[in-house]
């Protein structure tokens, strides 16, 4: 039997050093070492960041079960990752169309982790439609994770996306997930690693 890789992928101006990348890491530095957890810095534009994506999965999926836990945009990118690999995912508040989202964020940004600045434009938009996956293959796979009082994006979209997937959907909450420290281990169950 393969060895364990949980890949987590983090969100819009996010990065490794966001706090639900540290809740699982540090969760499975105490509870799973066996497990090999994965935090890439992804880059600001999506075709980057898809590209740096494929390059992880491909020099691990050889050697390694991969799961998916992505936060935010990260969603979306796993739900693209699951299209073409059949990965099980868990998605924290996902992004379900940050095409939409993201036209009111055009211009210059600062990824307030890395303070890097960098110009978002309409064609990095487009790259970003461009990994959408209109149809789920097997809803199974998934675990949505969601918190009905996100600030940042409509909760309903995730729900009815993933209506036949696993949901938790709680009451009240925010974009970054409250108390996400009650989910680690059953988190690494459903991605059986």
């Amino acid at each position: 039997m393969k060895p364990s890789l949980l890949l987590y992928i983090h969100g819009f101006n996010s990065s490794p050093l966001s706090h639900k990348a540290n809740v699982m890491k540090e969760y499975c530095a105490q509870h799973r070492p066996d497990i090999k957890v994965v935090v890439p810095q992804l880059p600001c534009f999506p075709q980057q960041a898809s590209k740096l994506l494929l390059d992880l999965v491909n020099q691990y999926k050889d050697d390694y079960q991969i799961g998916l836990v992505g936060s935010s945009l990260g969603g979306y990118m796993s739900t693209w990752l699951n299209a073409q690999f059949g990965f099980k995912a868990v998605l924290v508040n996902p992004a379900v169309k940050p095409y939409e989202l993201l036209l009111d964020y055009l211009g210059e940004q600062e990824n307030p982790y890395t303070h890097e600045r960098y110009i978002l434009e309409a064609h990095h938009v487009d790259e970003l439609r461009a990994l959408d996956v209109p149809q789920l293959l097997n809803p199974i796979d998934f675990w949505l994770l969601q918190q009905t009082e996100d600030e940042v994006l409509d909760y309903r979209q995730a729900v009815a996306k993933f209506a036949l997937a696993k949901q938790t959907v709680e009451q009240g909450g925010d974009h970054s997930f409250v108390d996400f420290e009650r989910y680690p281990k059953q988190i690494v169950e459903f991605l059986s690693l």
